[in-house]
């Protein structure tokens, strides 16, 4: 950078500039901001695709359908007896859980459920 060249920028640019560049001077200040912009990995832009979306909620219900498969068994090796309500309940939790992943695989959307 031993060459030196001018640049000619809006004013608003440059009052911009010169409260956010701190004790950095102002070629240091835009060579500061091109560096980082220029470091950026320009597929992560911080979004989420569809089906990882999709594929962490399949995940997600498979844990959740796995750990309560465990407590129930769990509870039944201790000799509790569950109440009839309460096993027919979990039944149709698990039922809407099952369903409701049939969905998503076939297409449902995330914000669908």
């Amino acid at each position: 950078m031993g060459e030196k060249r001018m640049l000619i920028l809006p004013a608003e640019l440059v009052q911009k500039i010169d409260e956010n560049r701190g004790d950095m001077t102002q070629a240091e200040f835009i060579n500061f901001l091109i560096d980082e912009q220029l470091k950026k990995d320009p597929t992560s832009d911080g979004f989420v695709t569809k089906d990882a979306l999709l594929e962490f909620e399949h995940g997600i219900k498979d844990l959740l359908r796995t750990f309560l498969e465990f407590v129930v068994s769990y509870g039944l090796e201790l000799g509790k007896v569950p109440g009839k309500g309460d096993l027919e309940e979990l039944n149709q939790r698990l039922g809407g859980l099952h369903k409701s992943f049939g969905a998503s695989e076939k297409g449902g959307s995330a914000k669908d459920h």
